[in-house]
C-alpha cells in the first residue's frame, strides 16, 4: 500500500520533487520517485547500521544511478565507497505460492521486479529437512528443470525420518519470502534471510542472512589476515585457483563455504554450509550479515547448532566426512624442496640434518630416480603429464577432460603440453590406481602428495583458447583474481563425467583426492599411508591433509599462517600446516628460526622451499647455529608430545574435534579470546604462543635437551610419559589412543579393531589410568616410566600405585606401568622445609591464627623453619599485558574469594599495575603500584636515561611475566640463569603490608643493612633482618643507623647481579635455604632495579651509576683522625695535639664531639671551649684539619636561641599533622640553668634535665636555607668574629633521627602508624616504630610541596640532611 501525503515543505527542504511516501512495510519513512512504471528509492533518512525499510544495504551490482533505477533498486551515494550506493528495494524477491507443508516444502513465486542478469526462474521449490536435533537442511531448486547438484561422496540425500526435540525452530515468511532459524533455548534468531531478497536466475543465485553477532569465522580458501572476519564490507571470492598467498583478497587453491558464528559469551554457536561448487562470493557487512552469491547450481544450505564452537565443527564434519587419522609417522617433522637437482643433493641434505641430530621423518622429493628404501620415509608428489606411457594408457582408456569440441582439452603445465585426467570418471580412477601402482613398483614411496589440482594450467583455458559463450563469459563474474573464470585453468565449457567445468571446476582437487585414496588402498592394503592435497573442497579432510600453499619468506606470512591453519580445522581438515620458513624468497636466519619454533606445532610440520633459492633446512645454517639448537629443542617437544597429538587426531577422526584449536573454542566466555589469532591450542590443553614479530636478536639461551636418534619409529619404542596439568580444582582428564600407527581403521564384517584407548582422570590426589578398549598389544612392551604433575600447590611427597589391590610402589622412581593396563595412583602432598614460606611472620603465631589466613600449620622440629606457611599460590593474576620495545605494562588482579583474616590496612588491593622498563642493556626496573590510588613513592632521584637506551640485540636479560599466579622472572640471556623468580605464594599488596618473595640464583648473597652481620656472605639458613634507621649501637640482628635495601648476588658460574628495592618504609628481609628471599615492607610501593654486572665489581659500578657515584674525599681526609666524646675543655684537646706531635704519630684531623657546645646546643660554644677558635686556627696553620659535630635536634626551651627562633620563623620543623604544632622530642640539649646530676639513672636524667627539641624537616626548601645560614654563622660568627670556628668539615650525628623519648614528649597520637598491623622484625619489636625516634604521624613536606608522613620517610632523614649539609 502506498500513501501519497503532503510533505511539500519537507521535500522542498531536501531538494527533491515528485516523491511519494511508502510506509506499508517500513519502520521508517522512505521516499520514492516513479520511473517508467516502477518505483525506485531516491532518498532515505540516515541509516542505522545499514538498515533501510527494515532491510540492509545489499549490492544491486551497478555503480550508475540510471542503471540502478532500471534494475528497480535504490540509489543513495555515500561518503564511503565500500557501502553500496545501489541496493535492493523491497520489490525484489519471491513470495510463497501455497501452504507450507510439514516437510516443509513450498513453491516460491518471483515478485515482479526488473531482472538483474536475465533468465530468472519464476517458480522455485523450497524443501526443508529437520535432519537432526542440531542440523537443519533446506534447499531451493528449480522444480521444472534439473540443475547441477554436487555429487558428493559423503553428503547424500537424506533418507531418515525427521528429528524430534529440535534445538531450533524454523519459520517461513510469505511475502516477501524469507526463512528464519531460531535457537529454541533462548529465542535468539540465528539465520534470518528477511534482510535481503532471494535472487534465483540461471547464472546468478543469491541469498543473504542477518547474523546475531559479528563473530564470524571460516570460508575459504584465502589469506585472512585475522581469524575473526572483518564484517566491514568485505567480499571474498571462492573459485579454486593456482595463486600464491598474498595480502590481497584473492581466491586461492580450494573452496570451503562453511562459516561458524559465535553468538555470545555462553559459547552458543552455529554454522552455515552451502553445498555448491560453482564460482561464488561471500560478502560480509556490518549489520552484521553475510551474503552468498553463486553463478550456478542450486542453493543447498545446512545450518548447524552447538552449545560451543567445537560442537558446531563436530556437527559439520559429521555431515561432510570425519577427518582422516594420519599415520603416526606422518606427525613427524618433514623436509622438502622443489628441485633438489640430483639424488646426491637429497642425500647430502638428509646426512647433514641427521648429523646434527635433527628429529625428522619424511623427505619429500619431486623427481624420479633411485631412492634408497630406508628411513627417513619419502613421499612423491604426482603431477599431470604428457607423452609417455602413462599418457598412452590414459589415451587408450579415454580418461581425459574433453573440450567443447569433444577432443581432449590441451593445456600446459610443468612438462609442457598436457592433458588433464577426469577424476570424476570411474575409468579414470582405475587408470590412476594402476599408474600409481606401476610407479610404486619402481619407487616404493610411502605416501602421495597431489599438487596443481585446482586444476592449474599455464595457459588460459586451453592451447586453442575458449569459445565465447555464457559459460566462459557468464553474465556475472565473481570478484575472482583476473575476473576471468578460465584464467590459469581450463575452459568452463570443458566436459567431465560429473558435468561441465563451469559446475565442477571447484571439485577437481576433491575428485583427485577420492581417486588417489583408491590408489593408496590398492598400494597399501590395510594401511593409512599419507595423502596431501593442495586443492580441497568440503569433505576433503576425510582422506587428505593440506598445506597453505606457496607462501613467501616474510614475517607477515608467518603471522597469517595461524588464521589459515585454524580455518582448516573448522573445515574438517586438521592435518594442516604452512611451508615452514616460506616457499618463495631467501629466508633470514631469524625468520626461519622463529618459523621452525612455531612450525614444530603445526599439525602438518614441513619445511619446504622453491628452486633457485638458498636451502633452508635447519642444518644448512650450521651445526652450531642458534637455528639448529632451537629447532632441535622445539622439535624435541613435538616428538615428546606425539602421543598427545596422535590422540587429538583420533578424537578428530572419531568425534570431529579440532586439533590445532582456536583459543576461543575453549575460552569463549572471555571476549578477549574472540579475536586471538597469534596463539593457538593443541586440543584443549596446550597453548602455543609463538614469537611472530621481527626483533633482530640473533642470540638465545643455551638449551640442553635429549635429542632422539631418528624419527617417529624410534620415538615409538621409547618409554611413555604422562604430563598432568591440574586445573584450579586440582582435577584433570585426558585420553591416549594407541595402535600400530598406520593400519586403516575401516573394518570388514566380523573384524575387531586393533586399537587401545586409555582414559585418565585426576581427582582428590588420585590418578585413575583406565583402559577402556584394549585390542592392541604393543610389540615394544611400552611402559609409563615418568609422570609429571603440573599445578600442585604443594610438593609431591609419596605415591602409591595400585593394580588391582597390590601395592607396587611407595615413591615415584623408575615407574614401570605397562601400557594397556589399568592403574590407580594416589599421592600425598606436603611441603619441603626449604619451600615453606612464612605466612605468619609476626610474633604470636598459632594454629588458629594461621588457618584464619588460609595457611597451613605444621609442627616442626627443625630450627627456624616456620610453623605457619603458605599452601597455595599467590592470589594475583595478570591481564592486559602490553609489550613495547622498551618494556611492558600489565594489570594484576586479586582473585582470591576465600575469606582471610585481613584487617582494613592489610586487605589486598584488588587491582595493581606492573611496569617493566628496560632502561639499559645492563639495567632494568620493575615496579608494582596501585594506579587507582596514588601512594607514596621514594623522592630520591636516580640517574636514569631520559628514554630507555637498551637494544634487543645487546640486552643482557630477558623478562617473563607469569600470569596465573603472578610472577616475574628475569633470566641472564647469556647463561640462562634465572636471577629473579617471584612466582611464589607470598605476594600480597595492601596499604600497610606488602610482601614479595623471589628464588635466588645461588646461596651467595651479600648486602642489606644497616645491621651487624657476623659474616660478609649472608647466612641463608632462616634469618630475618630488619631495616629501620635507629640510634642503635651495633648488635646482632639489631637495626642500626642507616637503611640500605640493596643486595648483590653471585651466580654459580661467577657472574654477578645486584637488586635495589627503592622503598623507604620500615621493612625486613628473610633468607631461607631454598634459596629464596622474602621482602616485607609496610608502605609505599615495590620499585625494583636490577643491574646485571656481570662481575661483582661492575655490579657496584652500575649500582653507583644509578644512585650516584661516591663522593671523592679530600686527600687530607685519608689521614689518621682523632676524636672522643668527653673532652673536658679546649686545653685537653690542645695538649692531645702536642702529645701526638711529640710522639711523631702521623695525624691529620682532630674532632670535637658535642662537648664543645653550650649545653649541647647546636651552633653554640661552651665557655670551657672558649679557646677552641684559636686552637683551630693554630692547628690549621700547622697543616692539620678540624671537624665539628652537629645534631639535628634544636632546643625549644631557650629564651634567646637564634637557631630555634629563626627555625620557627622559617617554618622548618616537623609538625603534627594538620596543625602548626611542632613535635617535640628530647635529645642532648639540656634545659637552661640546671646542674645535671650524672649519678641519676638515664631515664631520670632525660626527664629532669633534657630540653624539648624540635627536628628540622630537611626536605623543605626553607630548611636547607636555614641550615646553611646557621652553619655559616658558626664558621663566620657575625656577632663576635673571635668566636668563629674555621672548621674543615662537618660530622652530622643523631640523624636517624634519634630521640631519648619514644615518639614525642607527650606520646604519639596515631596508634596504627606507630604500631602497624605488621611490625617488621626490628630490635625491641614490641615497642613499635616510635621507639627511640619520632612519632610516625609527623608531617613533613617535600620540595614540591607534597605532604608526607614521617612513617614513609623516616629512613630518609639522614639522606635528606646530607645534601643541604654538603651544599
Amino acid at each position: 500500500m502506498k500513501e501519497f501525503i503532503g510533505l511539500e515543505s519537507f521535500i522542498g527542504l531536501l531538494g527533491w520533487k515528485g516523491c511519494c511516501h511508502y510506509s506499508s512495510t517500513c519502520g521508517r519513512e522512505v521516499f520514492y520517485r516513479v520511473f517508467g512504471g516502477h518505483t525506485s528509492c531516491v532518498f532515505r533518512k540516515l541509516h542505522d547500521r545499514g538498515f533501510i525499510c527494515g532491510k540492509i544495504y545489499l549490492f544491486c551490482f551497478v555503480s550508475d544511478q540510471n542503471l540502478c533505477d532500471l534494475r528497480g533498486c535504490c540509489w543513495s551515494p555515500q561518503d564511503d565507497t565500500r557501502v553500496p550506493w545501489c541496493y535492493f528495494s523491497s520489490n525484489h524477491g519471491y513470495q510463497t505460492g501455497g501452504q507450507l507443508q510439514s516437510t516443509p516444502q513450498v513453491l516460491l513465486n518471483r515478485l515482479s521486479a526488473p531482472s538483474l542478469f536475465g533468465n530468472d526462474i519464476d517458480t522455485v521449490l523450497l524443501t526443508g529437512e529437520y535432519q537432526t536435533q542440531n542440523r537443519f537442511h533446506f534447499k531451493i531448486t528449480d522444480p521444472k528443470n534439473k540443475r547441477f547438484e554436487v555429487p558428493h561422496e559423503h553428503v547424500v540425500p537424506f533418507t531418515g525420518s525427521a528429528a524430534s526435540d529440535l534445538k531450533y525452530k524454523v519459520d517461513v515468511e510469505n511475502n516477501p519470502f524469507s526463512i528464519r532459524v531460531t535457537r529454541v533455548s533462548n529465542g535468539k534468531v540465528l539465520f534470518n534471510t528477511s534482510i535481503g531478497p532471494l535472487v534465483y536466475a540461471d547464472q546468478f543465485l543469491q541469498l543473504s542472512t542477518k547474523l546475531p553477532s559479528s563473530n564470524v569465522y571460516g570460508v575459504g580458501e584465502h589469506v585472512h589476515k585475522q581469524f575473526q572476519h572483518d564484517v566491514n564490507w568485505k567480499t571474498w571470492p571462492m573459485f579454486s585457483r593456482d595463486s600464491a598467498p598474498s595480502g590481497n583478497m584473492d581466491n586461492l587453491y580450494g573452496v570451503q563455504t562453511f562459516f561458524l558464528c559465535l553468538e555470545d559469551t555462553s559459547g552458543a554457536s552455529f554454522g552455515v554450509f552451502l553445498m555448491n561448487s560453482n564460482a561464488m562470493e561471500f560478502a560480509l557487512q556490518p549489520a552484521p550479515a553475510v551474503t552468498y552469491r553463486t553463478i550456478g547450481g542450486i542453493l543447498d544450505f545446512y545450518v548447524f547448532l552447538g552449545d560451543t564452537p567445537e560442537q558446531v565443527v563436530q556437527e559439520y564434519v559429521k555431515l561432510v566426512g570425519m577427518p582422516a587419522l594420519p599415520s603416526y609417522w606422518a606427525l613427524g617433522f618433514q623436509l622438502s624442496r622443489y628441485d633438489y637437482g640430483s639424488l646426491d643433493e637429497v642425500k647430502a641434505v638428509v646426512e647433514r640434518n641427521v648429523a646434527v641430530d635433527l628429529p625428522f621423518v619424511s623427505k619429500n622429493v619431486v623427481f624420479h630416480g633411485e631412492i634408497e628404501q630406508k628411513q627417513p620415509k619419502y613421499t612423491e608428489p604426482l603431477k599431470n603429464g604428457s607423452e609417455y606411457p602413462a599418457y598412452q594408457r590414459g589415451e587408450n582408456s579415454k580418461v581425459w577432460i574433453n573440450g567443447s569440441d569433444g577432443a581432449p582439452l590441451v593445456g600446459e603445465v610443468w612438462p609442457g603440453k598436457t592433458v588433464f585426467p577426469d577424476f570424476t570418471s570411474p575409468t579414470c580412477t582405475n587408470w590412476w590406481v594402476s599408474e600409481c601402482q606401476t610407479f610404486y613398483r619402481e619407487v616404493p614411496y610411502d605416501g602421495l602428495w597431489i599438487d596443481m589440482n585446482e586444476v592449474a594450467s599455464f595457459v588460459h583455458g586451453s592451447s586453442k583458447g575458449c569459445e565465447q559463450n555464457e559459460l566462459n563469459y557468464p553474465p556475472y563474474t565473481p570478484q575472482i583474481l583476473d575476473r576471468v573464470l578460465y584464467s590459469k585453468t581450463l575452459c568452463m565449457d570443458a566436459v567431465q563425467n560429473w558435468g561441465k567445468q563451469y559446475d565442477v571446476h571447484n571439485l577437481f582437487g576433491y575428485s583427485m583426492t577420492l581417486s588417489t585414496q583408491e590408489a593408496i588402498k590398492a598400494i597399501f592394503p590395510g594401511k593409512r599411508s599419507f595423502l596431501l592435497s593442495r586443492s580441497t573442497f568440503a569433505g576433503s579432510g576425510k582422506y587428505a591433509g593440506h598445506w597453505l600453499g606457496d607462501n613467501a619468506a616474510t614475517w607477515d606470512q608467518l603471522k597469517w599462517a595461524i588464521p589459515g591453519m585454524l580455518e582448516f580445522g573448522l573445515f574438517g581438515i586438521p592435518y594442516i600446516g604452512a611451508d615452514i620458513c616460506g616457499f618463495f624468497d631467501d629466508v633470514s636466519e631469524e625468520l626461519c628460526r622463529r618459523w621452525m619454533q612455531v612450525g614444530a606445532f603445526y599439525p602438518f610440520s614441513r619445511n619446504h622451499n622453491t628452486e633457485l633459492r638458498q636451502p633452508q633446512d635447519p642444518a644448512y645454517f650450521g651445526a652450531d647455529s642458534i637455528l639448529v639448537k632451537t629447532s632441535k629443542h622445539y622439535l624435541n617437544i613435538r616428538y615428546t608430545l606425539l602421543p598427545y597429538l596422535y590422540t587429538l587426531f583420533y578424537k578428530a577422526h572419531t568425534q570431529g574435534d579440532t586439533v590445532a584449536r582456536p583459543v576461543l573454542h575453549e575460552f569463549y566466555s572471555d571476549e578477549a579470546t574472540w579475536s586471538v589469532d597469534r596463539q593457538f591450542l593443541w586440543g584443549p590443553g596446550l597453548l602455543i604462543s609463538p614469537v611472530l614479530d621481527q626483533v633482530g636478536f640473533t642470540g638465545v639461551d643455551t638449551i640442553e635437551a635429549y635429542i632422539p636418534d631418528a624419527g617417529t619409529e624410534m620415538w615409538r619404542i621409547n618409554p611413555m610419559g604422562l604430563i598432568i596439568a591440574l586445573d584450579d580444582n586440582n582435577q584433570a582428564t585426558g585420553e591416549l589412543f594407541w595402535d600400530d600407527g598406520e593400519s586403516a581403521l575401516e573394518l570388514k564384517f566380523g573384524e575387531t579393531l586393533a586399537i587401545q584407548h586409555n582414559y585418565f582422570i585426576v581427582s582428590q590426589n588420585t590418578l585413575q589410568m583406565n583402559v577402556i578398549n584394549n585390542n592392541y598389544s604393543d610389540p615394544n612392551n611400552l611402559k609409563f616410566q615418568e609422570i609429571k604433575i603440573l599445578g600442585l600447590q604443594q610438593e609431591l611427597m609419596t605415591v602409591t600405585v595400585l593394580q588391582g589391590n597390590a601395592v607396587q610402589f611407595a615413591v615415584i622412581s623408575g615407574l614401570q606401568l605397562d601400557l594397556g593396563k589399568s592403574y590407580s595412583l594416589t599421592w600425598t602432598l606436603g611441603t619441603r622445609d626449604t619451600e615453606k614460606f612464612d605466612c605468619y611472620p609476626s610474633a604470636g603465631a598459632s594454629k588458629e591464627l594461621c588457618e584464619q589466613r588460609g595457611c597451613i600449620w605444621e609442627d616442626t622440629s627443625s630450627s627456624n623453619v616456620p610453623y605457619c606457611f603458605y599452601g597455595s599460590d599467590n592470589s594475583y593474576s595478570v591481564s592486559g599485558v602490553q609489550y613495547t620495545a622498551s618494556g611492558l605494562v600489565a594489570n594484576l588482579t586479586y582473585t582470591n574469594t576465600m575469606a582471610r583474616a585481613f584487617g582494613r590496612s592489610t586487605s589486598p588491593i584488588s587491582t595493581l599495575r606492573l611496569e617493566v622498563i628496560y632502561h639499559s642493556n645492563d639495567m632494568l626496573q620493575f615496579k608494582i603500584y596501585d594506579y587507582a590510588n596514588k601512594r607514596y613513592e621514594v623522592p630520591v632521584p636516580l640517574n636514569l636515561p631520559s628514554t630507555p637506551t637498551s637494544t634487543v640485540e645487546q640486552r643482557l636479560y630477558d623478562v617473563t611475566v607469569q600470569t596465573k599466579p603472578f610472577g616475574i622472572q628475569v633470566r641472564r640471556r647469556s647463561t640462562g640463569t634465572v636471577l629473579w623468580d617471584s612466582q611464589l605464594p607470598t605476594f600480597t599488596f595492601s596499604d600497610m603490608f606488602i610482601q614479595i618473595s623471589t628464588r635466588l640464583a645461588s646461596q651467595y648473597v651479600y648486602g642489606f643493612g644497616e645491621t651487624e652481620h657476623a659474616t660478609y656472605r649472608q647466612d641463608l639458613n632462616w634469618h630475618t633482618w630488619g631495616m629501620f634507621t635507629r640510634d642503635q649501637p651495633p648488635g646482632y640482628k639489631l637495626n642500626s643507623y642507616g637503611f640500605q635495601p640493596f643486595y648483590m648476588g653471585l651466580e654459580e658460574d661467577g657472574n654477578a647481579h645486584g637488586v635495589l628495592l627503592l622503598n623507604s618504609n620500615g621493612m625486613d628481609v628473610t633468607f631461607q635455604p631454598t634459596p629464596a628471599l622474602t621482602y616485607r615492607t609496610i608502605g609505599g610501593i615495590l620499585d625494583f632495579y636490577m643491574v646485571l654486572g656481570p662481575t661483582p665489581e661492575s655490579v657496584v659500578q652500575e649500582y653507583t651509576a644509578l644512585i650516584g657515584r661516591p663522593v671523592l674525599p679530600p686527600y687530607w681526609a685519608l689521614g689518621f683522625q682523632l676524636c672522643r666524646y668527653g673532652y673536658a675543655d679546649d686545653k685537653e684537646v690542645a695538649q692531645l695535639v702536642e702529645d701526638m706531635k711529640a710522639a711523631r704519630i702521623p695525624y691529620d684531623v682532630q674532632y670535637t664531639d658535642i662537648d664543645y657546645m653550650e649545653r649541647q646546643l647546636d651552633f653554640t660554644l661552651s665557655p670551657e671551649f672558649a679557646g677552641l677558635p684559636d686552637l683551630v686556627n693554630k692547628i690549621r696553620e700547622e697543616g692539620m684539619r678540624f671537624i665539628i659535630i652537629l645534631d639535628p635536634a634544636i632546643s625549644g626551651n631557650e629564651t634567646d636561641y637564634p637557631a630555634f627562633d629563626r627555625g620557627v620563623q622559617d617554618d622548618v620543623f616537623i609538625k603534627w599533622p594538620n596543625s602548626n604544632e611542632i613535635i617535640y622530642g628530647k635529645v642532648w640539649p639540656d634545659y637552661p640553668n640546671v646542674t645535671v646530676n650524672n649519678s641519676l639513672d638515664w631515664d631520670t636524667q632525660v626527664e629532669l634535665y633534657r630540653a624539648y627539641t624540635a627536628f628540622p624537616d630537611f626536605f623543605r626548601n626553607s630548611t636547607a636555607e636555614w641550615w646553611a645560614r646557621e652553619i655559616m654563622e658558626v664558621y663566620d660568627n657575625p656577632r663576635d668574629p673571635s668566636l668563629s670556628l674555621k672548621f674543615d668539615g662537618i660530622w652530622i650525628d643523631m640523624n636517624e633521627p634519634s630521640s631519648f623519648v619514644h615518639g614525642a614528649v607527650w606520646g604519639c597520637r596515631d596508634n596504627e602508624l606507630n604500631n602497624p598491623p605488621y611490625m617488621p622484625s626490628l630490635g625491641w619489636r614490641e615497642q613499635g616504630l616510635a621507639y627511640k625516634t619520632l612519632c610516625m604521624e609527623g608531617e613533613q613536606q617535600l620540595p614540591d610541596g607534597t605532604l608526607v608522613r614521617h612513617y614513609d620517610v623516616h629512613n630518609l632523614y639522614g639522606w635528606s640532611q646530607t645534601k643541604p649539609t654538603f651544599e
